[in-house]
């Protein structure tokens, strides 16, 4: 039998080219010479009788062929990897990383004395953090993106098979900057009078679950932002209004910049819980299962940054 003229290296080399725009970039990403990646390319091109680049601009872009040969090539990658993480399990009992997705309604801020803690154990996993919205932290769990979720409604995707904490209660705020028409309208605001005005929506990242929102009339103008961060950088500009957690917009309600209004139909709070898949048994997620046990440092996760 002939070997694969496709090597795992060599989709690692395309993966950066493609990701990076060029050779010298990849080469420099990869910690390779330049010609290194050249010749990898070259040879592969060779092997297979296509081209993989068009090299006639600035920056390296995928033919056909190579786009093709990226987009599967990703797909084989992803399960290297996915199989050297397994290897590495079993043999320490250390995952090689451990994927932690954390709600947008939580500061990352809170989440660094936690990291700090663990890679002061030494153990030798390495932590990638995801940021994601509304049902973008069930999606995370469900599809393997993330193995420990901080931050996510307590009513999760049919089947059941993880296991859950809660964090705490959180409390939603209608607010709008003191420039906006709506800082002087009589109260409660009815959903006829918040009709008028554009609300400032933070766009769900789940990728195969439904998407979900929250705090939208029918009919109504919508600007849709990443992040609550961002929503709240909108709401103090004035361009729009909406519902914030509570301690999330804490700090602009005290400098002023924010003013809470009553509604008519007010959006009600809820529980956000932490989640795993129950049959995990990675000492890394463990750690972090371990230190997030008492109830008080989950609580902590929810509540404001402070200056």
């Amino acid at each position: 039998m002939n070997n694969s003229k496709i090597t795992l290296d060599a989709l690692t080399v395309i993966e950066a080219i493609h990701k990076k725009g060029s050779f010298a970039a990849a080469a420099l990403a990869l910690h390779r010479v330049p010609s290194a990646v050249t010749y990898t390319v070259r040879k592969l091109e060779q092997d297979l009788g296509v081209s993989l680049f068009d090299r006639s601009g600035h920056r390296a872009i995928l033919t056909p062929a190579g786009a093709e040969l990226q987009h599967q090539g990703e797909r084989l990658l992803t399960a290297a990897r996915a199989l050297e993480a397994q290897v590495l399990r079993v043999s320490t009992g250390w995952e090689q990383t451990l994927h932690i997705a954390v709600d947008n309604m939580i500061p990352l801020a809170h989440l660094a004395p936690h990291l700090a803690a663990f890679y002061d154990v030494h153990t030798g996993t390495g932590v990638q953090v995801l940021q994601e919205v509304y049902g973008g932290s069930w999606d995370a769990l469900v599809t393997n993106r993330a193995d420990l979720v901080l931050g996510v409604p307590p009513a999760g995707p049919m089947g059941g098979g993880y296991g859950m904490r809660a964090l705490g209660p959180v409390t939603f705020v209608f607010a709008v900057a003191p420039q906006h028409p709506l800082a002087t309208a009589p109260e409660p605001l009815s959903d006829e009078t918040l009709l008028k005005y554009r609300v400032i929506s933070v766009a769900d990242s789940s990728r195969s679950l439904p998407a979900r929102t929250a705090g939208l009339l029918t009919g109504q103008e919508v600007l849709t932002v990443p992040t609550i961060e961002s929503k709240i950088t909108m709401q103090e500009a004035g361009l729009g209004v909406g519902y914030i957690p509570h301690h999330m917009a804490l700090p602009s309600l005290k400098a002023g910049r924010l003013l809470v209004k009553e509604v008519e139909s007010s959006r009600e709070g809820g529980t956000m819980s932490m989640a795993w898949r129950s049959g995990e048994k990675g000492k890394a997620l463990n750690w972090f299962l371990k230190r997030f046990e008492s109830e008080a440092v989950r609580a902590q996760l929810l509540t404001t940054v402070s200056p």
